[in-house]
């Protein structure tokens, strides 16, 4: 697997994909559903954003968190036959807690 490390408060995220059933039970496929799911989880953190006192912001995610996410404005990539995220830590609106 290639290692991506994201630069300053950006981070890179895997899109939960979750299998979506009708009432009688058919598992549709991925096509089928109309909206992308807008949680995803942390693969990579940055070392957070150079503030102007020399010192770097909190993320306040970490690898391994699952989040919801901003349904625009994220770039994604595929590396290793696998789809990703890539965006800033403002595109990350909530950390899911279980």
């Amino acid at each position: 697997m290639t290692k991506i490390k994201p630069l300053g408060d950006n981070v890179v995220l895997k899109p939960v994909v979750e299998k979506e059933e009708n009432k009688s039970g058919i598992v549709l496929p991925e096509t089928a559903v109309k909206e992308k799911t807008e949680i995803a989880e942390v693969i990579a953190v940055g070392e957070g954003k150079l503030l102007s006192n020399g010192k770097r912001s909190e993320m306040g995610v970490k690898v391994g968190d699952s989040v919801l996410y901003k349904k625009y404005g994220l770039d994604e990539i595929k590396m290793d036959d696998e789809d990703y995220l890539v965006g800033s830590i403002n595109d990350i609106l909530a950390v899911i807690e279980k």
